[in-house]
């Protein structure tokens, strides 16, 4: 397990601040080319829009905070060349899968995605269509998420209220606990239905969790301490 910080919290109060990215601005040159070798690799990357998070704060069972928007090379090049502006996070939200018995279900990425073999909550980068008014909808980013690499819709399991926010530096992933009424191994076999389906599908495989033994080198760190958090 990891050292990682998780706290729980009640809500999220999360806006949209348009501002400029010096970080993104001045190594424009160097960004573009850097997104230019990475997709000779993996021609399928896309450099859509995305969301960081600038300044925010843990207070009273609420994180607050403000995003802008930037493209998705640049948020790659600062998480490859080791965070240089640590005045940005990667926030993210994540649907933590937890079937009827227990055990939690968890995402391999596939061979054509950036994380490719990485295992981990189905997720992803905030973008603008999050944005609701002047307000950042991680709970619908959530949503998206789920049904876009598991198949899975809001009618097949239920959001507890609240978050576990995983403090991983530069990273906070903000776990969203999502119980579906199916024990583990039907539900997994539902997911797998439906990568099955798609010509070119997010996951490779679907993990089932339900203890330490479980756990692979290929989880992140964000996922091994909020597992860790929740069976202590």
């Amino acid at each position: 397990m990891t050292h990682i910080p998780v706290v729980s919290i009640q809500r999220l109060d999360l806006a949209f601040a348009p501002r400029r990215w010096s970080f993104a601005d001045e190594r424009r040159a160097e960004i573009d080319a850097h997104f230019a070798m990475l997709r000779r690799g993996k021609p399928d990357l896309w450099n859509g829009r995305v969301l960081m998070l600038g300044e925010h704060a843990l207070a009273n069972g609420v994180l607050s905070g403000q995003f802008f928007e930037t493209d998705f090379a640049s948020l790659i090049a600062w998480k490859d060349w080791g965070t240089p502006d640590r005045s940005v996070t990667n926030c993210f939200a994540q649907g933590a899968l937890q079937a009827a018995d227990g055990a939690f279900l968890l995402g391999v990425m596939a061979p054509h995605t950036v994380n490719a073999g990485q295992i981990y909550f189905p997720s992803g980068t905030p973008e603008p269509g999050d944005v609701v008014g002047d307000a950042v909808d991680l709970a619908g980013s959530v949503l998206r998420e789920v049904a876009e690499e598991t198949g899975l819709g809001p009618d097949d399991f239920s959001a507890v209220p609240g978050w576990h926010v995983v403090l991983a530096g530069p990273r906070m992933a903000l776990m969203q606990i999502l119980r579906a009424p199916l024990d583990a191994e039907p539900l997994r076999r539902r997911i797998l239905d439906h990568l099955a389906s798609e010509q070119k599908p997010e996951l490779a495989d679907i993990r089932i969790v339900r203890g330490p033994a479980d756990l692979d080198p290929k989880m992140q760190d964000f996922v091994l301490a909020f597992l860790g958090h929740w069976w202590r």
